[in-house]
């Protein structure tokens, strides 16, 4: 976590804007459709978020607990809503947030791409501790439910 929040901070203070425009949706109603679906995306990601446990993720809960010395609860697998149509909402919210634009300049698209190929990366590596903490019941969750297209079986 340290480490990705560094690199962000290096792509934030580094970071030149690319004006070149790639692709622009001229239709007004088709402009605002696609917006509408950047939001869905963002949505997704946060509703995502509360799904599972939204202050475990960032790290709240375990420095609530450590502080009242109380120790973290073992973990347990569970699918809700989301988590039942696609293994990784979160990154699925995340995609169609960044690709989902009415006006995709040079500089989206490179951060729209790089973003993407982090999240195949990450993907791996959260799927590899996910299944030694959860193992054959995890196993079977990747069987049955899609990394992140809802209709495609893996």
């Amino acid at each position: 976590m340290l480490f990705s929040s560094l690199v962000l901070i290096l792509l934030f203070w580094q970071w030149r804007p690319l004006p070149a425009l790639v692709w622009e949706v001229a239709s007004q109603p088709f402009a605002m459709g696609v917006t509408g679906l950047s939001f869905i995306g963002w949505f997704i990601v946060l509703t995502s978020t509360f799904l599972i446990n939204h202050f475990e993720l960032f790290g709240l809960h375990q420095v609530a607990n450590n502080l009242v010395g109380r120790p973290m609860p073992a973990p347990s697998f569970r699918t809700p809503v989301f988590y039942g149509l696609v293994r990784h909402p979160i990154y699925l919210g995340f995609i169609i947030a960044f690709w989902a634009t009415p006006r995709m300049t040079a500089g989206h698209l490179l951060f729209a791409t790089v973003t993407t190929a982090y999240i195949v990366v990450a993907i791996q590596l959260e799927e590899r501790d996910l299944i030694a903490v959860f193992g054959e019941e995890y196993r079977r969750y990747r069987e049955r439910v899609s990394m992140l297209v809802p209709w495609r079986k893996s």
